[in-house]
């Protein structure tokens, strides 16, 4: 008993001790406990513990009726002594399997928990590089899309310019052409007021001829 007791704790050490460190044997150990706690792995393992803490809690029970007849006694005797350090490192022994079992129950669940946090983190990792890319060619085309964009406000830059030195010119031949206008009305209305002036000229003219001629037949 003793003896598969040491030999069942110093097994569950070295499985501690190749959970603790990063080694190919962890992934076989790992790969071993997972086939363990499938199918009927974990009541076969729920079965071996619960026995092992009835038999640790006989072995507790065995050692308070040995120290109560000593104490009824009064008196040590030498096979209650080898019974009580029997017991006594029996439930050790099992007290520590117990707690080692528990140990590599609890470091394999967190290795677990430990790699498939990294999967998932190794996953966000992927989709935000991936849309760092995607982030990256939106950039890229929005860019190449303003740059045509300034293209064409240089080119309706360059078309409103001309447009505006056209109106500017077509304004200035339009002022001239008014002030044509109206040195031609002005000559205009000169020529008329001097054929006015001849055209009365011409009576008085005709009036005095008119008038001679008469005073010639009387």
């Amino acid at each position: 008993m003793q003896q598969l007791l040491f030999t069942v704790i110093l097994s569950e050490m070295a499985l501690i001790l190749v959970l603790l460190f990063k080694t190919p044997l962890r992934k076989l150990v790992i790969m071993g406990l997972d086939r363990v706690k499938r199918g009927r792995g974990p009541i076969m393992v729920k079965t071996v513990g619960a026995t092992v803490f009835v038999v640790l809690l006989s072995s507790v029970y065995s050692m308070t009726k040995i120290q109560k007849r000593w104490i009824d006694e009064g008196a040590v005797n030498p096979t209650d002594q080898v019974l009580m350090a029997k017991h006594l490192l029996e439930a050790t022994l099992m007290g520590s399997s117990l707690f080692l079992a528990l140990m590599i129950d609890r470091l394999h669940h967190y290795i677990r928990e430990l790699r498939i946090r990294r999967k998932s983190m190794e996953a966000v990792q992927k989709q935000a590089r991936g849309s760092e890319n995607g982030k990256v060619e939106e950039a890229k085309a929005m860019e190449e899309e303003t740059a045509k964009l300034r293209e064409k406000l240089k080119h309706l830059e360059s078309e409103l310019e001309t447009r505006t030195k056209e109106v500017n010119a077509a304004e200035a031949n339009a002022v001239a052409l008014s002030k044509q206008s109206e040195g031609f009305l002005l000559e205009y209305d000169r020529l008329l007021e001097e054929n006015q002036n001849l055209r009365n000229q011409l009576q008085s003219l005709d009036r005095r001829l008119s008038h001679s001629g008469s005073k010639k037949n009387t």
